[in-house]
């Protein structure tokens, strides 16, 4: 059972935003500081975070809570039609870009998982696939299970023209490569390209010197995510 304390310092952590995140947010969007200071209110007022609590997002989550706010404030200011995400487990990062979906009012979400445990928080192998998501966001949701690189280039396909993906997918830089190569190829002229855990091998680095480019970055976390745009690339 967790304290009221607990929960409280939770639901805090689960909600702080560093301030260069939020620049890099502004440059990958056209947002202003204003609109994200109103998302972001509109978050604290939400009930997702308790939600989260309740279907499991405790303490064992804390190390990657700082970048569920991320990607919610993200897709609330891209407003992107076409989401896809890869190795989706419990479904942390699956529930912030869905209830930034909602709050928006268009735009879906599409999947790829089930994702692998390698390198990830305490207790998540032991999660069922898509635990954290409320019945209330699935809607907009399309889980895709069959990890392969073969189904991944179904989404994609399906997905066109794709205006956000997120690598979420392990550690293994062949794999992550490969996911970064072919959904770039996918982004529509305002996509934008994340990646987790940038940190677990040198795949995102590589990309951004093929771009031409330094370390892109979102968050500089721990766990480093790495974000680069279509528009801002060239």
């Amino acid at each position: 059972m967790v304290s009221g304390a607990a929960r409280r310092a939770i639901r805090q952590r689960m909600l702080f935003v560093r301030r260069a995140a939020l620049d890099r947010i502004v440059g990958l969007t056209g947002a202003t500081p204003l609109q994200l200071q109103g998302f972001h209110r509109d978050l604290r007022e939400s009930p997702l975070p308790d939600v989260l609590l309740q279907r499991g997002a405790g303490a064992a989550f804390a190390h990657e809570m700082p970048q569920g706010v991320l990607l919610y404030l993200l897709v609330r200011a891209a407003r992107p039609g076409k989401v896809v995400e890869t190795g989706v487990r419990p479904g942390y990062s699956t529930a912030w870009l869905l209830a930034a979906i909602e709050a928006n009012g268009a735009g879906e979400l599409v999947s790829l998982g089930p994702g692998p445990v390698a390198g990830r928080s305490a207790g998540v192998g032991g999660a069922t696939v898509g635990q954290f998501v409320p019945p209330a966001l699935r809607g907009r949701w399309t889980l895709a299970l069959g990890n392969t690189e073969g189904r991944l280039r179904e989404v994609l396909a399906s997905a066109s023209p794709l205006d956000l993906f997120l690598y979420d997918n392990g550690p293994v830089a062949s794999r992550a490569r490969f996911e970064l190569r072919a959904a770039w190829d996918a982004l529509s002229p305002r996509g934008i390209l994340l990646s987790h855990r940038i940190d677990a091998n040198d795949a995102w680095a590589e990309f951004c010197r093929h771009q031409g480019l330094p370390l892109q970055l979102l968050d500089p976390g721990p766990p480093p995510m790495g974000a680069l745009s279509v528009r801002r690339s060239g």
